[in-house]
């Protein structure tokens, strides 16, 4: 089992009283689901505008975290565990496409974490079986919280669709801090420049030059083809002659029997309130 592996796994995890639900309020607004959770951390649905002509809704998955308190990315880096988000028991959805934005990185423990603190929103297209009408959307959601320990924390949250716009803007907020699909070589002010190969051999050494605006610290994080491959997390190596930056990182946590060797990596580059995303193959 490799290194960033064991570091996952050693992730201590406490089980505490199970968190308080608070309970809805009897003139809550149409726009948002009650908080299901307590002062360190509470999720709620929220409904969003969509755009002109589109054919699903906007609905948004909001996690509020108390000071000193974070969850994860999709990839949560060395420690910690994703969050795992299912609309199953929703009704006249065809589809819940769930969109991540930009995370951050956080000193955890002896190694580094990806993700939020404060509060964070997830937006969520809605795609309904019958356009006509009106639909639920249902969540269960599993996640972790972590201050100096991890906790594992389960939500639920039902919010009839289309609905009210209060928190439109919110959700649209989140909307813009979903990174951007851009090319590999993209030429703009935010991009991924190269990714080369600066050490072969059975773990072999990446360097990531990308671009960003003046006066803007970028960030970047790298994820494998399959959720098994473990990779660390970038660091920064430098700026090169022309004002780009560099992050360095070694391709270990590649799972058992998988080749580095003609891989597609997702590369998540944060700068500001802008992001964008790549693949890369390496050859």
């Amino acid at each position: 089992m490799n290194g960033p592996t064991l570091r996952r796994l050693a992730c201590a995890f406490v089980i505490l009283p199970a968190l308080a639900v608070i309970a809805p309020a009897a003139d809550g607004p149409p726009s948002a689901s009650p908080w299901d959770g307590d002062a360190r951390a509470a999720v709620r649905l929220v409904g969003g505008t969509p755009p002109p002509s589109a054919a699903f809704l906007i609905a948004g998955v909001e996690i509020r975290l108390g000071p000193a308190w974070k969850t994860y990315w999709r990839y949560p880096g060395d420690s910690g565990v994703p969050p795992r988000f299912d609309f199953a028991g929703s009704v006249n959805v065809k589809a819940a496409r769930l969109r991540w934005p930009a995370p951050m990185r956080f000193a955890d423990g002896g190694g580094t974490a990806i993700g939020y603190a404060g509060r964070v929103m997830f937006p969520v297209e809605v795609e309904r079986i019958d356009p006509e009408k009106p639909a639920t959307l249902s969540l269960a959601l599993d996640y972790a919280i972590c201050e100096r320990l991890c906790v594992p924390v389960t939500a639920r949250a039902r919010l009839d669709l289309p609905a009210g716009d209060s928190e439109a803007a919110a959700v649209a907020a989140a909307r813009a801090r979903v990174p951007e699909r851009t090319a590999l070589g993209d030429g703009g002010p935010l991009a991924i420049r190269t990714v080369t190969v600066a050490e072969a051999g059975p773990k072999p050494r990446l360097v990531v030059t990308v671009a960003a605006p003046p006066g803007v610290v970028p960030d970047l994080f790298a994820e494998g083809p399959t959720d098994d491959w473990a990779l660390p997390v970038p660091e920064p190596a430098g700026e090169g002659p022309d004002g780009t930056r560099r992050f360095m990182f070694v391709l270990d946590g590649v799972p058992p029997r998988a080749e580095s060797r003609g891989a597609t990596l997702r590369l998540t580059l944060v700068a500001g309130d802008r992001a964008i995303e790549t693949t890369a193959r390496i050859d």
